[in-house]
């Protein structure tokens, strides 16, 4: 069994949005070039041969709550990187009972959290710590109470439609300044 390693400790901009056949869970799951509380940072093009590799054999990255692979909820139908970082877009499935479960929870704010589990193919140490990754082998994205990368999370509650794409669009302008602040500030790396 290989250990994956998890981008998980304990939350930029989405969306859930409740439907008939699931809630659609969208946000980006990995912001490039922001430090997580481990101090590594995901550079553009690390999930890319990753992803090529998975759409060439028919497989995707799986949705598990809490990074549990007893307990996927849903499924991704959409996992892509932009220039931004990993968008991941989503349906928890209403037949099994961790997803509605999962769905209350978003709608309530209890939990809002996305987080990566994958494996490290090629990484570079950083000054004062941490890691840049790379290039790395995406094996699932959870639903997460706390997740690592503060700015990975599911930015709309569940059900709420009228508000959502100029939420995310928001949550995006946030992430953006956030991003600034930390460079300004020199807490983040240099490409």
């Amino acid at each position: 069994m290989v250990e994956l390693e998890r981008k998980f400790l304990g939350g930029a901009g989405a969306g859930a949005v409740a439907l008939a056949d699931g809630v659609v869970v969208s946000g980006y799951a990995s912001v490039f070039g922001a430090r997580d509380r481990g101090g590594d940072a995901v550079v553009a093009g690390a999930y890319a041969a990753s992803l090529a590799r998975l759409a060439a054999a028919g497989g995707r990255v799986r949705m598990l709550w809490q990074h549990d692979p007893a307990q996927p909820i849903g499924i991704w139908d959409e996992v892509r990187e932009d220039g931004h970082g990993l968008w991941v877009k989503g349906r928890l499935l209403p037949d099994v009972a961790r997803a509605r479960e999962a769905a209350a929870l978003l709608a309530a704010g209890a939990v809002e959290g996305l987080s990566i589990g994958y494996r490290t193919k090629r990484a570079e140490k950083l000054p004062g710590g941490g890691r840049r990754l790379i290039e790395l082998e995406l094996w699932e994205v959870s639903l997460v109470t706390f997740p690592m990368l503060p700015s990975a999370k599911v930015a709309a509650p569940a059900g709420v439609k009228a508000a959502g794409p100029a939420r995310a669009e928001m949550a995006a302008l946030a992430e953006g300044l956030e991003t600034a602040r930390v460079a300004l500030r020199g807490e983040g790396f240099e490409k």
